[in-house]
């Protein structure tokens, strides 16, 4: 019986683009294929080439940029890069769907979510006026859009992320195609949102049949929905295999260096095996294996002879690790998931006095309405929130977007008034103090932000952005002292002297949040309070900043807030963790107690829909449904609309903290 033909087949595809920088190689040489229902994830990190190959294979390269675009994609046996631009009119969009990175700036702000629904559905299949609406409603409704009828006419800026998703995918399905390209489809959401699109992904998929491409830096994303894996790097692919194959035995030296980068209550206590250096600029003249630079098995015939393909039991690899013809062990067939030495054990601080101590913060938000801006109502972002941090511990803050993280962690370092509530730092109520009393305070209390780049002014050098804090603080005798000081803060970070003469664009992320935590530390604080810090970056970059700040701490006795939604970060780094629904605190407690036994649904739920590299199989906790608006919470218990045991209890009563001993508390009826 001879095998099926695979439905498209990529072969020898290049895309090489003129840059003011010199020739860019987005994608070079790069060969794959996919069945019809099979999904095949494309994994590395950012700017290796994975968007890009997406575009390519649309024909959607930027123009006239594009130099090259050469070699074959071919879609059940027609060459699509033979097609002229008004034969590709016809298969984006009808062919071949494609689900873009960021659902904002995929959506027409100016344009309901109807309207633009309805111009892929006239253009792919023709609808016209009544026909469109039925259409559309039943594809809302089949991606999971809760009222479908009443979001029909809304606006994308009324929409939360996971709901502007699921009409970005609405949009793409629209023409029934046969291949649908995700670029990067959960990498903004919560885990509890990433969890529903990864299972609508994999429903749509089995319904209609279709061939999946899923480009991806998640590895526990691609762990849940895969079937088979293409490794890139820097315009490469280096690595082929179905999923089982690829996480029993990674082969690549980049693979295996992924895997051991990732974070996990496994880790605890350990340094991360994170990959040293960047992914060099595809305008960059490389060696003849791309990652020989980082690689720590590396030798001269990397750097002189490109590698081939080595094929084993279903598996692809480029290195010349696994060629007989030159010498070279290969690796062990176990991932060398724990490499590192461990940490030395911290000191016991439990019974020392709290550094931070928050005691029933609240921050609201007046909603005005009419000319004389008349409060008509409050939005309730932090309600009645209590918590205390203690010296060289970290306090990880989680919970979905919108539930007042954020706000809470500007509230207590006084970037925000709070409303009511006592904020102790150090002794003295933060929430008191103002002018040069809150001035000096805030030289022990600085801020980490979630984006590194809109943090810093892109103006300024970096030198002057160090300086800044120093200025304002008066320290330092005069500027070639403060330049000193500085150019000393850089190398804490790991970051070069020469980076004090150049602009945050010239850097990469994983460098710029470098230099954002210089600068936090540059007036030398006992607390930083840090905002999603990694949850932007790739897994080899988040686990340097990691390390980075594990050092930190030990060297400084640093205490950390850790605000994030990323349960696997919270694992590996928290000492204590504070679970927060819709401004109110519904679990704490050690991090250890509350990751081994959750007694919360809610924090039960985060828990369940957390991704992971080790296990596919076991029931998920799905919760339905976005978050209330804090503008108009339920009643009772907050949790109460989406929790799978609810009461009639829950709906009107609010529950008080359970002690469970060891410090772990929680809010809830069921106990």
């Amino acid at each position: 019986m001879t095998q099926a033909r695979p439905l498209l087949e990529v072969t020898s595809l290049c895309t090489y683009l003129d840059t003011p920088q010199g020739l860019l190689r987005a994608v070079d040489d790069v060969s794959f294929s996919i069945a019809a229902g099979e999904t095949l994830a494309l994994l590395g990190e950012s700017g290796c080439g994975k968007s890009m190959t997406a575009l390519s294979l649309m024909g959607l390269a930027p123009r006239p940029a594009t130099r090259v675009l050469d070699g074959r994609v071919a879609l059940a046996g027609s060459d699509l890069l033979a097609l002229s631009e008004r034969e590709l009119r016809a298969v984006r969009g009808k062919r071949i769907g494609m689900v873009f990175q960021e659902p904002m700036s995929a959506l027409n702000p100016v344009l309901t979510v109807g309207q633009q629904i309805g111009e892929a559905l006239s253009a792919h299949l023709g609808l016209r006026g009544k026909a469109i609406r039925e259409r559309g409603l039943a594809l809302l409704e089949e991606v999971g859009m809760p009222e479908p009828a009443r979001r029909w006419d809304a606006y994308p800026h009324q929409l939360s992320g996971g709901l502007k998703q699921r009409v970005v995918i609405a949009i793409a399905l629209a023409g029934e195609p046969e291949l649908l390209i995700a670029d990067e489809p959960t990498t903004a959401l919560d885990v509890t949102i990433q969890a529903q699109i990864l299972a609508l992904l994999a429903r749509l998929q089995r319904e209609r049949g279709m061939a999946l491409l899923l480009i991806t830096h998640d590895l526990a994303v691609v762990n849940e929905v895969a079937d088979r894996v293409a490794v890139m790097y820097a315009g490469h692919i280096v690595e082929l295999a179905d999923r089982d194959t690829l996480f029993a035995a990674p082969r690549h030296p980049y693979t295996r260096k992924l895997f051991a980068s990732l974070p996990g209550a496994a880790q605890r206590g350990q340094q991360l095996a994170a990959i040293a250096g960047t992914v060099p600029p595809l305008t960059a003249t490389m060696p003849a294996c791309r990652f020989a630079d980082r690689c720590e098995h590396a030798w001269a015939a990397c750097f002189e002879t490109p590698p081939t393909w080595s094929r084993d039991h279903g598996s692809a690899v480029r290195c010349h690790l696994y060629d007989a013809s030159h010498k070279g062990e290969p690796l062990s067939a176990e991932p060398p998931v724990a490499q590192a030495q461990r940490d030395q054990a911290r000191p016991d601080t439990s019974a020392d006095a709290p550094l931070l101590d928050a005691r029933d913060v609240a921050v609201h938000f007046p909603i005005t309405k009419g000319l004389f801006k008349r409060t008509v109502g409050y939005v309730k972002a932090v309600d009645g929130v209590s918590l205390t941090l203690k010296a060289g511990r970290t306090l990880a803050l989680v919970g979905e977007s919108g539930c007042g993280k954020t706000t809470l962690g500007r509230a207590l370092a006084r970037l925000l008034d709070p409303t009511a509530g006592r904020v102790d730092f150090g002794g003295r109520d933060l929430a008191r103090l103002s002018g040069g009393e809150l001035r000096r305070a805030r030289r022990q209390l600085q801020m980490i932000f979630q984006d590194p780049f809109s943090s810093m002014n892109p103006r300024m050098l970096v030198g002057e952005i160090l300086a800044e804090g120093l200025v304002a603080q008066r320290i330092g005798k005069n500027a070639a002292e403060r330049r000193a000081r500085a150019a000393g803060l850089l190398a804490d970070v790991g970051m070069p002297e020469a980076a004090l003469d150049r602009y945050p664009h010239e850097f990469s992320g994983g460098q710029r949040q470098r230099i954002c935590i210089a600068r936090a530390l540059a007036l030398e604080p006992q607390l930083l309070v840090c905002d999603e810090p990694t949850s932007a970056l790739d897994v080899s970059v988040q686990a340097q900043v990691l390390n980075l700040l594990k050092r930190l701490q030990a060297e400084r006795d640093l205490a950390y807030l850790f605000i994030t939604h990323d349960m696997a970060v919270v694992s590996y780094l928290a000492d204590d963790i504070a679970v927060m629904y819709l401004g109110r605190i519904v679990e704490s407690g050690p991090a250890e107690k509350l990751l081994r036994e959750p007694k919360h649904p809610y924090t039960q739920a985060l828990l369940s829909a957390m991704p992971s590299v080790t296990a596919r199989e076991g029931e998920r906790i799905r919760l339905e449904g976005d978050l209330p608006s804090p503008a108009n919470p339920p009643a009772g218990c907050h949790f109460h609309p989406r929790c799978p045991h609810v009461m009639d209890r829950c709906k009107h009563e609010d529950p008080a903290a359970r002690e469970f001993g060891d410090g772990h508390k929680a809010r809830c009826f069921l106990y």
